[in-house]
């Protein structure tokens, strides 16, 4: 157990915490007090640690993407869908009026691009229409003009995130890679727009009398 912990850089008591509630499965018992881990269980617990300290997941979704993983009996795109949920904060904005505009245009975007809109239950298209609302609400409705080219660029992340899995065979494998790119693929767009933003600004803004490079 202290090798594990060495190794995966996660104390002893929280490593006895994943086992107790059957994230990490159990090692091979050598000993009535030792038992032997392998690889896959280093493995385990840093896939838990970047989905809950970086992906922001909370331990009970945790437990059910991982859950549906060892049970075999869902596939990729459905633990995908779990993760998906898992991370997408929703909130109420807007009045009956502007959700409905809100949904229009949302379902209006999907059907242009093939995209599944099923907004009786899925958050996503529930965050996304509140995304609207609340811009349209602040007074920045100009910034719906590119929704179409961010589409284009959410169409392209898309493609790039699944050529990750391509070649691979272990089902288990697959699932894993499309959830950490789920997950942490938003951390990583978001901190390579920031830094894009940052040549950008100092770009657009190069002839202000002030430099506050």
């Amino acid at each position: 157990m202290a090798e594990l912990s060495e190794r995966a850089g996660v104390p002893v008591a929280t490593i006895k915490y994943y086992l107790r509630e059957g994230l990490v499965p159990p090692g091979e018992r050598t000993s009535p007090n030792q038992a032997k881990y392998e690889d896959g269980h280093v493995q385990r617990i840093k896939l838990i640690r970047a989905l809950m300290d970086v992906g922001g997941l909370s331990l009970a979704t945790v437990g059910e993407v991982l859950a549906a993983v060892d049970a075999g009996e869902a596939g990729p795109h459905r633990i995908l869908g779990l993760a998906q949920e898992g991370i997408t904060a929703t909130r109420q904005a807007g009045d009956e009026e502007s959700r409905a505009w809100a949904l229009a245009t949302v379902q209006d975007l999907a059907d242009r691009r093939g995209w599944p809109c099923k907004h009786d239950d899925d958050p996503v298209i529930d965050a996304l229409v509140g995304v609207l609302c609340t811009i349209k609400e602040v007074g920045h409705g100009w910034y719906l003009e590119k929704l179409d080219d961010y589409a284009e660029i959410a169409d392209r992340t898309a493609d790039l995130d699944l050529e990750g899995i391509a070649g691979v065979e272990s089902l288990e494998r697959i699932i894993e890679i499309a959830v950490v790119e789920t997950v942490l693929g938003d951390k990583l767009l978001s901190m390579l727009r920031r830094l894009a933003q940052q040549r950008a600004s100092k770009a657009y803004f190069a002839g202000l009398a002030v430099d506050d490079e």
